[in-house]
């Protein structure tokens, strides 16, 4: 009896932390702010930008905007984080090399937990274009390593260690 009671009140409990729980809000970006964004990011150099990042309930989630000139040479990155990153090309075509090996790599800057290197080894390569997605994991190598033209694009990106700091 005593036992059956006991898990009555834990019930009760859990339920009513539950109901007192306010749900959580749905965050909009709309195709006007994404496009506004990323047309006022400069145009000589590799931009990489949060437009949101929200609290979803014990992680965060961000939407980034991309400009990358084709004329900004850009290295392999890998970041060092369980944030994974998906890529939703929005105009321009590319050649993305994923996974493999960073030889040499160097850190980003002092303190960064993302490594850099002029290229990836043992990688898969694919072409990438308006309307393609691409998810990457976290830890896993990758680099455009060639590009036809401009790039504009979003990465949305889950982060589980709620490193993102909130916008």
């Amino acid at each position: 009896m005593l036992k059956t009671t006991l898990c009555v009140c834990v019930l009760l409990l859990a339920w009513s932390t539950v109901a007192q729980t306010p749900p959580l809000v749905a965050t909009d970006v709309s195709h006007s702010d994404i496009q506004n964004f990323i047309d006022a990011l400069p145009r000589n150099v590799v931009s990489d930008k949060p437009i949101r990042i929200v609290d979803v309930g014990g992680y965060h989630v961000g939407v980034y905007g991309v400009f990358r000139p084709q004329a900004i040479p850009q290295e392999a990155n890998l970041h060092q984080t369980k944030v994974t990153e998906i890529y939703y090309i929005l105009a321009g075509n590319a050649t993305l090399v994923t996974g493999g090996t960073l030889p040499n790599p160097h850190p980003l800057s002092t303190n960064s937990t993302t490594l850099q290197s002029s290229r990836i080894d043992g990688g898969v390569s694919r072409k990438v274009t308006t309307g393609d997605v691409v998810i990457i994991p976290g830890n896993t190598a990758h680099w455009f390593s060639s590009q036809d033209g401009d790039l504009k694009y979003l990465i949305f990106r889950p982060d589980p260690e709620g490193r993102l700091p909130l916008k």
